[in-house]
């Protein structure tokens, strides 16, 4: 799969020929998928071939108007020189209308285009397994929606319609000035070659330069980000003047490689134009020549002049286009990649009738990946009602049993069963309908409370909302917001504190009506008062629902119905506090350590 590097620059002379060539892998492929999201779009694809043909053609024959026009003057003839003035107006007007309309098309092509594609890779993100998610980089999957998505977007505002118009005025401008005079049109076209190498040797370097700057760009980035997020330790341990050094020494090579890839980027406009002022000068003093001898007449000299500069502008372009388009097809097989994995089964029972909450674990087994399994014949049942905690060190495998609880991965071997049906054979919205969970890190969105609270289902009445709000003792954090329940939490509540936010994602728990409860660590990062508020919320919240509880803080279990202890994935003790301490196995020495006041 091709690797994205994101190189941007605007402006400029030769702007886009510094940009790193991304080759996609099956770039035939890539393509004729990425045209078939072109399909629902044929209205405006028409329009814009349309756009770009008559601007092409308009922008052709002006010259050969003008061709006309000159003639006519150099031989006394003005009869017709208004209508060629006229008919030359006219061309140049509807190629200036043709240009502007196809500037608005292509941004409509790739507004649509690229909202459809974003569109479908967001469904595809939210349809995927957990364990996908789990197992690639966020940041990736964030770099596919937005930059590689912006570089399809791109393309296909600014260099589809190009790509098209350069072609099309290649073969019209050749045919154009072959019709005048074949040697001339030689001639002209014999500094193609000195273009083409100079574009080759200019954009490697380019090409080179942009990619080092980018890297160092990127660094100097992560170290001001550094900087700011860990501000406190800096100052903690006075090291502001070696971070000022360390970040002046990734600046200066930033400066310096940014010069020299400036200064070559700046060259790219001077070197096109003094190959084209070369080819200006040999059409025109063969022009001349060929003039002097009778083969042509002056008019079509200045056309040639004008011919010129046509022709060579698509080349220069095509090569920029080149680049462009291979890393806009990069990025888009990058999404394709995406698109194409497997999205979460949800197939099985899809409602489920009465359940009285009975969660039996037989002889499971587990690996997040192959030869480093992580759950060993696990072994375990909840009665319906009934209050079990898992706990042990950390690494020990109690998040991982509610993951296979919650069908985010699969057991290799074994069975779990609700009320005697294996969860395999239930599907995942039915399953997790029946379940309701509250995380460690308290996650909220970036919404209302009121939104928050309603999360799991938004048609639920503000009266059963504001019980579940008493309930969870979350009311007292909507009474002290400026808005109560319709207060807006801007960063997904960045200013709330740890155990408000828990007090939320209670109730939200409350409100989704779950017949089984997972509650992961829910007070291990909050205080002791808090923690007690908390407490009593998921008290309620667990009474007359099974409940499973991953516990650090061992004082927050001490009621639970039974205890399991587990140690490297397998289940060491099982019982009740005061059975397990009169042990005085592992769960004592837990107990222990955490009385004496040290972390286990």
């Amino acid at each position: 799969m091709a690797q994205q590097q994101n190189v941007s620059f605007r402006g400029g002379p030769g702007r886009g020929m510094g940009t790193p060539v991304e080759k996609p892998a099956a770039m035939k492929d890539t393509l004729k998928r990425l045209f078939s999201y072109f399909g629902s779009e044929k209205v405006y694809v028409l329009i814009l071939i349309l756009c770009v043909t008559a601007g092409v053609l308009c922008g052709s024959f002006a010259p050969r108007m003008q061709s006309s026009a000159i003639d006519s003057v150099v031989r006394g003839s003005f009869s017709q020189l208004p209508r060629l003035l006229t008919i030359m107006l006219i061309l140049y007007l509807l190629s200036a209308a043709a240009v502007l309309l196809q500037g608005l098309i292509s941004a409509r092509l790739s507004r649509n285009i690229t909202g459809k594609l974003r569109n479908d890779l967001f469904d595809k993100i939210v349809h995927l397994p957990v364990s996908y998610l789990d197992g690639h980089s966020h940041g990736d999957l964030m770099s596919r929606m937005t930059n590689d998505a912006e570089n399809v977007s791109n393309i296909i505002s600014q260099s589809l319609s190009s790509l098209f118009s350069g072609v099309l005025t290649l073969v019209v401008t050749l045919i154009m000035m072959l019709s005048y005079n074949v040697p001339l049109t030689l001639l002209t076209c014999s500094t193609v070659v000195l273009t083409l190498l100079a574009t080759r040797f200019l954009s490697a370097k380019m090409r080179l330069y942009y990619v080092k700057r980018q890297e160092l760009l990127g660094k100097v980035n992560s170290t001001v980000e550094e900087m700011v997020s860990n501000c406190r330790t800096v100052a903690a341990y006075n090291l502001q003047e070696e971070s000022v050094k360390d970040f002046e020494q990734t600046s200066d090579a930033l400066k310096k490689t940014g010069i020299i890839a400036d200064i070559l980027g700046n060259a790219m406009g001077p070197v096109m134009n003094s190959l084209s002022n070369i080819t200006f000068v040999i059409v025109a003093v063969f022009g001349a020549w060929f003039a002097i001898h009778g083969y042509i007449s002056v008019g079509v000299i200045s056309a040639f002049i004008i011919y010129s500069k046509q022709f060579s502008r698509p080349i220069n372009e095509l090569a920029q286009l080149y680049g462009q388009i291979a890393t806009a097809l990069a990025g888009a097989e990058r999404i394709f990649a995406v698109l194409d994995e497997k999205s979460e089964d949800f197939s099985g029972e899809p409602k489920l009738g009465k359940v009285n909450g009975v969660v039996e674990f037989s002889h499971v087994n587990f690996s997040y990946e192959p030869g480093k399994q992580v759950i060993y014949d696990f072994n375990l049942k909840v009665e319906a009602g009934k209050k079990i905690a898992l706990v042990g060190s950390t690494g020990c495998g109690k998040t991982t049993i509610v993951n296979l609880l919650m069908r985010f991965y699969e057991p290799d071997s074994g069975t779990i069963t609700v009320d005697g049906t294996d969860i395999t054979k239930i599907s995942r919205h039915a399953l997790r309908d029946a379940i309701g969970i509250v995380l460690q890190d308290a996650i909220l969105f970036s919404d209302t409370v009121r939104a928050n609270l309603k999360y799991a289902d938004a048609s639920i009445s503000d009266e059963k909302m504001l019980e579940s709000a008493r309930l969870a003792s979350c009311d007292t954090v909507a009474d002290a917001l400026p808005d109560g329940y319709d207060s807006f939490l801007a960063s997904a509540g960045a200013g709330l504190s740890q155990g408000q936010k828990q007090l939320l994602t209670i109730g939200r728990a409350f409100l989704s009506y779950p017949y089984i409860l997972i509650l992961d660590e829910a007070t291990s990062s909050v205080d002791t008062r808090t923690e007690q508020n908390i407490q009593d919320a998921m008290a309620r919240l667990m009474k007359g629902r099974t409940s499973l509880i991953i516990a650090h803080r061992l004082s927050t279990i001490l009621d639970a119905d039974q205890i399991v202890v587990m140690d490297k994935g397998h289940i060491v003790e099982t019982g009740t506090h005061s059975e397990l301490l009169a042990k005085k196995g592992q769960y004592y020495s837990l107990y222990m350590t955490q009385f004496a006041g040290n972390a286990t």
